[in-house]
Protein backbone atom coordinates (compact mmCIF):
# COMPACT_ATOMS: atom_id res chain seq x y z
CA UNK A 1 0.00 0.00 0.00
CA UNK A 2 1.25 3.46 -0.93
CA UNK A 3 -1.63 5.35 0.69
CA UNK A 4 -1.22 5.99 4.43
CA UNK A 5 -3.08 3.74 6.87
CA UNK A 6 -6.54 4.97 7.83
CA UNK A 7 -6.53 4.69 11.64
CA UNK A 8 -9.37 2.99 13.48
CA UNK A 9 -9.59 5.98 15.85
CA UNK A 10 -8.19 9.50 15.82
CA UNK A 11 -8.52 11.94 18.74
CA UNK A 12 -9.51 15.43 17.64
CA UNK A 13 -7.24 17.93 19.41
CA UNK A 14 -6.89 21.45 18.04
CA UNK A 15 -5.90 25.00 18.87
CA UNK A 16 -8.89 25.56 21.14
CA UNK A 17 -7.84 22.70 23.42
CA UNK A 18 -4.24 23.94 23.43
CA UNK A 19 -5.38 27.46 24.27
CA UNK A 20 -7.52 26.15 27.12
CA UNK A 21 -4.59 24.22 28.59
CA UNK A 22 -2.37 27.29 28.33
CA UNK A 23 -5.03 29.34 30.13
CA UNK A 24 -4.98 26.91 33.04
CA UNK A 25 -1.19 26.78 33.17
CA UNK A 26 -1.00 30.56 33.29
CA UNK A 27 -3.63 30.70 36.05
CA UNK A 28 -1.48 28.73 38.47
CA UNK A 29 -4.53 26.62 39.47
CA UNK A 30 -3.63 23.22 38.06
CA UNK A 31 -5.15 20.71 40.49
CA UNK A 32 -8.89 20.19 40.89
CA UNK A 33 -10.44 23.65 40.89
CA UNK A 34 -12.80 25.96 38.97
CA UNK A 35 -12.29 24.27 35.60
CA UNK A 36 -13.37 20.92 37.05
CA UNK A 37 -16.46 22.47 38.65
CA UNK A 38 -17.40 24.18 35.38
CA UNK A 39 -16.86 20.98 33.40
CA UNK A 40 -19.07 19.01 35.79
CA UNK A 41 -21.85 21.56 35.46
CA UNK A 42 -21.65 21.84 31.67
CA UNK A 43 -21.43 18.08 31.16
CA UNK A 44 -24.52 17.56 33.32
CA UNK A 45 -26.50 20.20 31.46
CA UNK A 46 -25.60 18.90 28.00
CA UNK A 47 -25.49 15.13 28.38
CA UNK A 48 -27.55 13.96 31.36
CA UNK A 49 -30.53 16.32 31.55
CA UNK A 50 -29.10 18.39 34.38
CA UNK A 51 -28.04 15.57 36.68
CA UNK A 52 -25.20 16.45 39.01
CA UNK A 53 -21.83 15.12 37.86
CA UNK A 54 -18.56 14.23 39.57
CA UNK A 55 -15.36 14.33 37.51
CA UNK A 56 -12.69 11.70 38.17
CA UNK A 57 -9.37 10.66 36.66
CA UNK A 58 -10.64 7.70 34.58
CA UNK A 59 -13.77 5.92 33.49
CA UNK A 60 -12.83 2.89 35.55
CA UNK A 61 -12.48 5.07 38.65
CA UNK A 62 -15.91 6.48 37.88
CA UNK A 63 -17.49 3.04 37.69
CA UNK A 64 -15.69 1.86 40.82
CA UNK A 65 -16.44 4.93 42.94
CA UNK A 66 -20.01 5.12 41.68
CA UNK A 67 -20.69 1.61 42.94
CA UNK A 68 -19.06 2.28 46.29
CA UNK A 69 -21.08 5.47 46.66
CA UNK A 70 -24.24 3.50 45.85
CA UNK A 71 -23.41 0.97 48.57
CA UNK A 72 -22.19 -2.02 46.57
CA UNK A 73 -19.70 -4.23 48.37
CA UNK A 74 -18.89 -7.66 49.76
CA UNK A 75 -21.81 -10.06 49.70
CA UNK A 76 -23.50 -8.28 46.78
CA UNK A 77 -23.84 -9.42 43.19
CA UNK A 78 -23.94 -7.09 40.19
CA UNK A 79 -25.18 -8.47 36.87
CA UNK A 80 -22.98 -7.42 33.96
CA UNK A 81 -22.35 -8.42 30.35
CA UNK A 82 -19.24 -10.42 29.60
CA UNK A 83 -18.96 -8.90 26.12
CA UNK A 84 -17.33 -5.62 27.13
CA UNK A 85 -13.99 -4.19 28.17
CA UNK A 86 -12.51 -5.75 31.33
CA UNK A 87 -13.02 -2.52 33.28
CA UNK A 88 -16.72 -3.39 33.60
CA UNK A 89 -16.09 -6.61 35.48
CA UNK A 90 -13.03 -5.19 37.25
CA UNK A 91 -15.00 -2.30 38.70
CA UNK A 92 -17.45 -4.67 40.35
CA UNK A 93 -14.72 -6.92 41.72
CA UNK A 94 -12.84 -3.92 43.12
CA UNK A 95 -15.80 -3.08 45.37
CA UNK A 96 -15.68 -6.58 46.86
CA UNK A 97 -18.95 -7.49 45.14
CA UNK A 98 -19.27 -10.39 42.68
CA UNK A 99 -19.68 -9.74 38.95
CA UNK A 100 -22.33 -12.08 37.55
CA UNK A 101 -21.80 -12.42 33.81
CA UNK A 102 -24.79 -13.03 31.56
CA UNK A 103 -25.32 -13.27 27.82
CA UNK A 104 -26.11 -10.51 25.33
CA UNK A 105 -28.79 -10.10 22.73
CA UNK A 106 -27.20 -10.44 19.28
CA UNK A 107 -28.48 -7.37 17.47
CA UNK A 108 -26.97 -4.51 19.48
CA UNK A 109 -24.67 -6.46 21.83
CA UNK A 110 -26.38 -5.30 25.05
CA UNK A 111 -27.54 -7.31 28.05
CA UNK A 112 -30.26 -9.84 27.22
CA UNK A 113 -33.15 -9.00 29.57
CA UNK A 114 -34.26 -12.65 29.81
CA UNK A 115 -30.75 -13.71 30.79
CA UNK A 116 -30.62 -10.93 33.37
CA UNK A 117 -33.85 -11.99 35.02
CA UNK A 118 -32.71 -15.61 35.12
CA UNK A 119 -29.51 -14.60 36.94
CA UNK A 120 -31.16 -12.70 39.80
CA UNK A 121 -30.60 -14.14 43.28
CA UNK A 122 -31.26 -12.85 46.82
CA UNK A 123 -27.75 -11.34 46.71
CA UNK A 124 -28.30 -9.32 43.55
CA UNK A 125 -27.93 -5.60 44.21
CA UNK A 126 -27.80 -4.08 40.75
CA UNK A 127 -27.84 -4.53 36.99
CA UNK A 128 -25.06 -2.87 35.01
CA UNK A 129 -25.98 -2.42 31.35
CA UNK A 130 -23.23 -1.34 28.94
CA UNK A 131 -24.27 0.97 26.10
CA UNK A 132 -21.76 -0.73 23.86
CA UNK A 133 -20.32 1.00 20.79
CA UNK A 134 -22.59 4.00 21.41
CA UNK A 135 -25.92 2.16 21.11
CA UNK A 136 -28.24 2.28 24.14
CA UNK A 137 -28.90 -0.99 25.93
CA UNK A 138 -32.47 -2.32 26.24
CA UNK A 139 -33.31 0.05 29.07
CA UNK A 140 -37.09 -0.29 28.89
CA UNK A 141 -36.94 -3.99 29.74
CA UNK A 142 -33.99 -3.74 32.11
CA UNK A 143 -35.60 -0.91 34.05
CA UNK A 144 -38.79 -2.92 34.41
CA UNK A 145 -36.81 -5.91 35.72
CA UNK A 146 -34.93 -3.71 38.18
CA UNK A 147 -38.14 -2.17 39.48
CA UNK A 148 -39.83 -5.56 39.77
CA UNK A 149 -37.00 -6.95 41.92
CA UNK A 150 -36.03 -3.81 43.80
CA UNK A 151 -32.60 -3.53 42.16
CA UNK A 152 -30.41 -0.58 41.25
CA UNK A 153 -29.24 0.22 37.73
CA UNK A 154 -25.61 1.28 37.25
CA UNK A 155 -25.04 2.48 33.68
CA UNK A 156 -21.77 1.95 31.87
CA UNK A 157 -22.06 4.74 29.32
CA UNK A 158 -18.32 4.89 28.62
CA UNK A 159 -18.89 4.85 24.84
CA UNK A 160 -22.27 6.55 24.58
CA UNK A 161 -22.04 10.32 25.04
CA UNK A 162 -25.34 11.72 23.77
CA UNK A 163 -27.01 8.40 22.90
CA UNK A 164 -30.67 8.07 23.81
CA UNK A 165 -33.66 5.74 23.82
CA UNK A 166 -37.23 6.95 23.37
CA UNK A 167 -35.97 10.51 23.77
CA UNK A 168 -34.32 9.77 27.12
CA UNK A 169 -30.57 10.20 27.32
CA UNK A 170 -28.35 7.38 28.46
CA UNK A 171 -26.97 8.26 31.85
CA UNK A 172 -30.39 9.21 33.20
CA UNK A 173 -31.85 5.73 33.74
CA UNK A 174 -29.97 4.54 36.80
CA UNK A 175 -28.65 5.48 40.22
CA UNK A 176 -25.52 6.61 38.47
CA UNK A 177 -23.84 6.44 35.09
CA UNK A 178 -20.18 6.49 34.14
CA UNK A 179 -18.83 8.17 31.01
CA UNK A 180 -15.25 7.64 29.89
CA UNK A 181 -13.14 10.53 28.62
CA UNK A 182 -10.27 8.42 27.29
CA UNK A 183 -8.59 9.77 24.11
CA UNK A 184 -10.36 7.39 21.72
CA UNK A 185 -13.87 8.13 23.01
CA UNK A 186 -16.33 10.43 21.22
CA UNK A 187 -14.95 13.25 23.35
CA UNK A 188 -11.92 13.32 25.63
CA UNK A 189 -10.32 15.23 28.46
CA UNK A 190 -6.96 13.59 27.72
CA UNK A 191 -7.81 11.02 30.39
CA UNK A 192 -10.72 11.02 32.80
CA UNK A 193 -14.25 9.99 33.60
CA UNK A 194 -17.55 11.46 34.73
CA UNK A 195 -20.10 10.08 37.20
CA UNK A 196 -23.68 11.28 36.69
CA UNK A 197 -25.60 10.85 39.95
CA UNK A 198 -29.31 10.68 40.72
CA UNK A 199 -29.29 12.16 44.26
CA UNK A 200 -27.33 14.78 46.23
CA UNK A 201 -26.34 12.05 48.70
CA UNK A 202 -24.71 10.03 45.93
CA UNK A 203 -22.89 13.12 44.67
CA UNK A 204 -21.46 13.84 48.11
CA UNK A 205 -20.39 10.22 48.60
CA UNK A 206 -18.65 10.14 45.21
CA UNK A 207 -16.87 13.43 45.90
CA UNK A 208 -15.64 12.14 49.24
CA UNK A 209 -14.36 8.92 47.68
CA UNK A 210 -12.45 10.71 44.91
CA UNK A 211 -10.66 13.03 47.37
CA UNK A 212 -9.20 10.83 50.14
CA UNK A 213 -12.53 10.87 51.96
CA UNK A 214 -12.41 14.64 52.55
CA UNK A 215 -14.89 17.40 51.90
CA UNK A 216 -12.84 19.83 53.98
CA UNK A 217 -9.06 19.60 54.03
CA UNK A 218 -7.65 17.20 56.62
CA UNK A 219 -11.13 16.27 57.87
CA UNK A 220 -11.28 12.78 56.43
CA UNK A 221 -14.72 11.24 56.88
CA UNK A 222 -14.28 7.92 55.02
CA UNK A 223 -11.45 5.89 53.54
CA UNK A 224 -11.10 7.31 50.05
CA UNK A 225 -8.95 7.45 46.96
CA UNK A 226 -7.03 10.01 44.97
CA UNK A 227 -9.19 9.95 41.86
CA UNK A 228 -9.34 13.68 41.21
CA UNK A 229 -9.40 15.25 37.75
CA UNK A 230 -6.99 18.12 37.16
CA UNK A 231 -8.03 21.50 35.82
CA UNK A 232 -5.82 20.83 32.80
CA UNK A 233 -7.89 17.79 31.85
CA UNK A 234 -11.15 19.57 32.63
CA UNK A 235 -10.20 22.49 30.38
CA UNK A 236 -9.67 20.07 27.48
CA UNK A 237 -12.98 18.37 28.26
CA UNK A 238 -14.89 21.66 28.30
CA UNK A 239 -13.71 22.50 24.78
CA UNK A 240 -14.45 18.99 23.54
CA UNK A 241 -17.96 19.20 24.96
CA UNK A 242 -18.70 22.20 22.73
CA UNK A 243 -17.61 20.21 19.67
CA UNK A 244 -19.40 16.96 20.51
CA UNK A 245 -22.68 17.68 18.68
CA UNK A 246 -20.94 18.29 15.37
CA UNK A 247 -18.67 15.30 15.77
CA UNK A 248 -21.63 13.05 16.60
CA UNK A 249 -23.48 14.20 13.49
CA UNK A 250 -20.41 13.40 11.39
CA UNK A 251 -20.13 9.92 12.94
CA UNK A 252 -23.80 9.30 12.16
CA UNK A 253 -23.34 10.53 8.58
CA UNK A 254 -20.34 8.24 8.11
CA UNK A 255 -22.32 5.32 9.54
CA UNK A 256 -25.25 6.02 7.21
CA UNK A 257 -22.87 5.95 4.24
CA UNK A 258 -21.52 2.56 5.35
CA UNK A 259 -25.06 1.25 5.85
CA UNK A 260 -25.85 2.10 2.22
CA UNK A 261 -22.63 0.98 0.59
CA UNK A 262 -21.17 -2.02 2.42
CA UNK A 263 -21.67 -5.50 1.00
CA UNK A 264 -21.00 -9.02 2.26
CA UNK A 265 -20.90 -8.16 5.99
CA UNK A 266 -23.54 -7.75 8.70
CA UNK A 267 -23.92 -4.03 9.41
CA UNK A 268 -25.04 -2.78 12.84
CA UNK A 269 -28.81 -2.41 13.30
CA UNK A 270 -30.32 0.42 15.33
CA UNK A 271 -33.22 -0.41 17.65
CA UNK A 272 -36.52 1.41 17.30
CA UNK A 273 -36.44 4.62 19.32
CA UNK A 274 -32.66 4.51 19.73
CA UNK A 275 -30.14 7.19 18.81
CA UNK A 276 -26.77 5.56 18.10
CA UNK A 277 -23.69 7.80 18.47
CA UNK A 278 -21.27 5.35 16.81
CA UNK A 279 -18.31 5.28 19.09
CA UNK A 280 -17.61 2.26 16.92
CA UNK A 281 -19.14 1.10 13.66
CA UNK A 282 -19.11 -2.62 14.37
CA UNK A 283 -19.83 -5.18 11.69
CA UNK A 284 -19.96 -8.96 11.89
CA UNK A 285 -17.77 -11.14 9.70
CA UNK A 286 -18.93 -14.73 9.95
CA UNK A 287 -15.98 -16.32 8.16
CA UNK A 288 -12.39 -15.71 9.35
CA UNK A 289 -12.80 -12.33 11.04
CA UNK A 290 -9.10 -12.09 11.89
CA UNK A 291 -8.05 -12.78 8.32
CA UNK A 292 -10.57 -10.19 7.14
CA UNK A 293 -9.08 -7.52 9.44
CA UNK A 294 -5.54 -8.41 8.36
CA UNK A 295 -6.48 -8.09 4.69
CA UNK A 296 -8.06 -4.69 5.28
CA UNK A 297 -4.84 -3.48 6.87
CA UNK A 298 -2.16 -5.20 4.82
CA UNK A 299 -3.77 -5.07 1.37
CA UNK A 300 -5.86 -1.90 1.57
CA UNK A 301 -4.41 0.28 4.32
CA UNK A 302 -7.58 0.34 6.41
CA UNK A 303 -7.22 0.03 10.16
CA UNK A 304 -9.83 -1.65 12.32
CA UNK A 305 -10.28 -2.96 15.83
CA UNK A 306 -11.74 -6.00 17.54
CA UNK A 307 -13.73 -4.99 20.61
CA UNK A 308 -13.57 -7.49 22.30
CA UNK A 309 -11.85 -10.75 21.32
CA UNK A 310 -11.88 -12.32 24.80
CA UNK A 311 -15.06 -12.05 26.89
CA UNK A 312 -14.69 -11.03 30.54
CA UNK A 313 -15.70 -14.47 31.80
CA UNK A 314 -12.75 -16.09 30.00
CA UNK A 315 -10.07 -13.63 31.11
CA UNK A 316 -7.67 -15.14 33.67
CA UNK A 317 -8.40 -12.21 35.99
CA UNK A 318 -12.18 -12.64 35.96
CA UNK A 319 -12.72 -16.30 35.05
CA UNK A 320 -12.74 -17.37 38.73
CA UNK A 321 -16.07 -15.56 39.07
CA UNK A 322 -17.62 -17.65 36.28
CA UNK A 323 -16.42 -21.26 36.33
CA UNK A 324 -17.89 -23.32 33.51
CA UNK A 325 -20.09 -20.48 32.26
CA UNK A 326 -21.56 -20.88 28.76
CA UNK A 327 -22.55 -17.65 26.98
CA UNK A 328 -23.11 -18.58 23.32
CA UNK A 329 -24.07 -15.16 21.94
CA UNK A 330 -21.13 -13.58 23.73
CA UNK A 331 -18.74 -16.14 22.28
CA UNK A 332 -20.17 -15.70 18.79
CA UNK A 333 -19.83 -11.93 18.94
CA UNK A 334 -16.25 -12.17 20.21
CA UNK A 335 -15.39 -14.34 17.19
CA UNK A 336 -17.17 -12.21 14.57
CA UNK A 337 -17.04 -8.48 15.38
CA UNK A 338 -14.71 -5.97 13.79
CA UNK A 339 -15.01 -2.20 14.09
CA UNK A 340 -14.31 0.04 11.10
CA UNK A 341 -13.08 3.64 11.27
CA UNK A 342 -16.08 5.96 11.72
CA UNK A 343 -14.46 8.93 13.45
CA UNK A 344 -15.25 12.50 12.35
CA UNK A 345 -11.79 13.16 10.87
CA UNK A 346 -12.48 10.82 7.94
CA UNK A 347 -12.52 12.45 4.52
CA UNK A 348 -14.86 11.54 1.67
CA UNK A 349 -11.96 9.82 -0.09
CA UNK A 350 -11.12 7.78 3.01
CA UNK A 351 -14.75 6.71 3.39
CA UNK A 352 -14.69 5.51 -0.22
CA UNK A 353 -11.45 3.60 0.44
CA UNK A 354 -12.97 1.88 3.46
CA UNK A 355 -16.07 0.81 1.55
CA UNK A 356 -14.01 -0.39 -1.41
CA UNK A 357 -11.70 -2.36 0.88
CA UNK A 358 -14.49 -4.01 2.86
CA UNK A 359 -16.47 -4.93 -0.23
CA UNK A 360 -13.39 -6.30 -1.98
CA UNK A 361 -12.27 -8.43 0.94
CA UNK A 362 -15.79 -9.57 1.86
CA UNK A 363 -16.51 -10.82 -1.68
CA UNK A 364 -13.04 -12.18 -2.47
CA UNK A 365 -14.10 -15.78 -1.94
CA UNK A 366 -17.51 -15.47 -3.56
Amino acid sequence: MTAPLIPAAKPQIGWRERRAVDRVLRSGMIAQGPEVAAFEREFGEKLVAGRACVAVNSGTAGQHLGQLAAGAGPGDEVIVPSFTFAATGNSVALTGATPVFVDIEPETFGLDPAAVEAAITPRTKAIMPVHLYGHPARMRELSAIAEKHGLDIYEDAAQAHGASLDGRLVGTWGRFAMFSLYPTKNMTSGEGGMIACDTPELVRAAKLLRNQGMEKQYKNEVVGFNARMTDIHAAIGRVQLTRLTGWTAKRQQNAAYFDRELRGVVTPPVAQGAVHVYHQYTIRVTDDRDGFAEALRDEHGVGSGVYYPIPNHRLPSLAPYAPGLDLPETERAAAEVVSLPVHPALTARQLERIVSAVNTVATAGA
